[in-house]
């Protein structure tokens, strides 16, 4: 069964979201603040956190930066729940490594289509790893895609598959790029055909024996 974090300030929020998630089944352990919520998903080690941006003591930014620093926890996905809906809001949040970005009011649908969403893509991406492994162990290096254009890939591609190889979807890559998802699909599209895959597994493969230093 599935643990999720939830970190919210608000009481009748996170009360809401912990019934919703409760209902579904799910094992829920929340924080009412950052600074509490960083300390249980160190202990907890959820399989996924949802978490308010603007907190008391230690904000989202702030818990989800600190995460992504650390080798327990920095590849737990992570859902932003935020009034906000600016655009610079969301891109901040998605080059600290957020998965997703939910804009409150989040209905309970919502809340669940993205949440199964980031739990389903955070297996595949482990399972990739795990092949990954099995054929002779990696240490992939996700600080320049210059690597991928080895395989014949132009610039914007290579960094497409950089994020793709990351295990972000279609939507993060067009907020970390800052180009119309469609575009995102094309690129991907276009590095299938040229890897002679067809699927994103596939491809985060061979990106990833190419970041380990592969051939």
């Amino acid at each position: 069964m599935p643990k999720i974090l939830v970190i919210e300030d608000q009481p009748q929020m996170r009360k809401n979201l912990v019934t919703i998630l409760e209902m579904e089944n799910f094992q829920v352990v929340s924080a009412e603040n950052g600074k509490a919520g960083l300390e249980l998903a160190r202990v907890e080690l959820p399989d996924c956190i949802i978490c308010d941006v603007m907190m008391p003591e230690l904000d989202g930014h702030g818990v989800l930066q600190a995460l992504r620093a650390e080798p327990k926890t920095s590849t737990i996905p992570f859902i932003f729940l935020t009034a906000k809906g600016d655009k610079t809001d969301l891109r901040t949040g998605m080059n600290l490594g957020a998965d997703d970005y939910l804009t409150k009011p989040v209905g309970r649908e919502e809340l669940l289509t993205a949440l199964q969403a980031r739990l389903a893509r955070q297996d595949a991406h482990k399972t990739a790893v795990a092949t990954a492994k099995s054929q002779g162990g990696f240490n992939p290096d996700f600080s320049s895609a210059l690597p991928l254009h080895s395989l014949g890939l132009t610039e914007r591609e290579s960094e497409v598959l950089l994020w793709v190889a990351q295990g972000k979807g279609n939507a993060d890559v067009a907020v970390l790029l800052g180009m119309a998802e469609k575009t995102v699909k094309k690129h991907l599209g276009n590095v299938f055909e040229k890897l002679g895959v067809e699927s994103r597994n596939a491809a985060s493969l061979r990106a990833l024996e190419v970041l380990s230093g592969g051939k």
